[in-house]
């Protein structure tokens, strides 16, 4: 990527929150500033709402658990949002949701405003929520999210188990839009973090210009024939509305 190409770049820190609107041909490249990150993610296509990422759709149809480059993410409509076009994690959950007040309560206790100011202790699903709402979305939008940054193993009986350390500081991740993307993020711990200790860790977040896509050689697209079809499908449906 092109340092020159920066468009904007800003911290996200302290269970931060952020949503924005982000024009599809552009990279948003996270970094884990210290190790150990965890950054949730909706999205939805910017001028129809009703179509958001669809978890089920990105896992079977490239046949993953977990995603990393070269892969991407579909819509629930059968078009691409993004395909991940560098990574050094190598590894993000996608199928473990997002923290709530009761279980943040659980696993730290009590940490609330007037106690702890801005240190206190948000939950990923109502950080979704207050970000959802600017843009009219509430409780019947939410979909199942990605927790970047985060490793989740699964063993022969299905259990789950959260992989400590598998972000290093630095690690980052990329991604292409391939449409114009509602954007909507959130730092809050990973919900199976076995941490007793409420530390969100700082994201950088950048947007760059992408590098022009040519789709009969580009590894994203042809790592599997439903990214291709998917992206193929996001281009008309771009050229006939525009």
């Amino acid at each position: 990527m092109k340092t020159e190409t920066l468009i904007h770049q800003e911290t996200l820190t302290g269970a931060g929150m952020w949503s924005k609107v982000v024009k599809r041909g552009r990279t948003l490249r996270f970094t884990d500033l210290e190790g150990g990150a965890n950054v949730g993610m909706l999205l939805y296509n910017a001028h129809e709402k009703q179509e958001r990422y669809n978890m089920p759709d990105t896992l079977k149809g490239q046949h993953v658990f977990y995603l990393a480059a070269p892969l991407c993410l579909h819509s629930d409509m059968g078009r691409l949002f993004a395909s991940i076009t560098a990574d050094t994690c190598g590894w993000h959950d996608t199928v473990c949701g997002a923290s709530d007040a009761t279980s943040v309560k659980n696993q730290y206790g009590e940490g609330d405003f007037q106690e702890l100011r801005n240190k206190f202790h948000r939950n990923a699903r109502d950080c979704f929520l207050i970000e959802l709402a600017k843009w009219d979305l509430g409780k019947r939008d939410l979909v199942p999210n990605l927790n970047l940054f985060s490793k989740v193993a699964s063993d022969e009986a299905g259990d789950l188990t959260f992989v400590e350390g598998a972000s290093k500081p630095g690690s980052h991740i990329d991604l292409r839009l391939e449409m114009d993307t509602l954007v909507v993020l959130n730092t809050c711990p990973h919900p199976l973090d076995p941490s007793s200790t409420y530390q969100p860790k700082p994201v950088q977040l950048e947007v760059h210009e992408a590098e022009p896509v040519d789709p009969e050689t580009d590894p994203c697209l042809n790592s599997r024939p439903e990214n291709k079809r998917a992206y193929l499908n996001t281009k008309t449906y771009h050229s006939l509305r525009f």
